[in-house]
């Protein structure tokens, strides 16, 4: 499968992910059957920015830190888009995260 064909996988999964909610990575790549490709969830997210319908602010890391947020237009932009839905950040990191976590192999049957 080509990096599109993937990257494309993942924006359907992410376009699905609840306002006030979030997802991972891993998360995401395991519901598409390739698990260990989180980083290439990640790339996908990154290349995102050309489509305004892919809620990328919504994808953390398995910990529930922002660690795609140098890739957003200014300094806390996706802080602001997570708190922006009522999501509480601090120091970078998704509080609440068992609570607010959106499970794709879950959520998706």
């Amino acid at each position: 499968m080509s990096n599109d064909g993937f990257f494309e996988k993942v924006y359907k999964v992410a376009q699905q992910i609840p306002h006030g909610r979030v997802t991972s990575y891993g998360a995401i790549a395991k519901y598409l059957g390739a698990a260990g490709s989180a980083r290439m969830v990640g790339w996908a997210m990154n290349a995102s920015k050309l489509n305004e319908n892919v809620p990328a602010h919504r994808v953390v890391n398995k910990q529930g830190l922002l660690t795609g947020k140098h890739h957003f237009d200014g300094t806390n932009l996706m802080q602001q888009l997570l708190e922006s839905e009522g999501i509480l950040v601090v120091n970078n990191k998704i509080q609440n995260l068992e609570i607010l976590f959106w499970d794709p192999a879950k959520e998706l049957l």
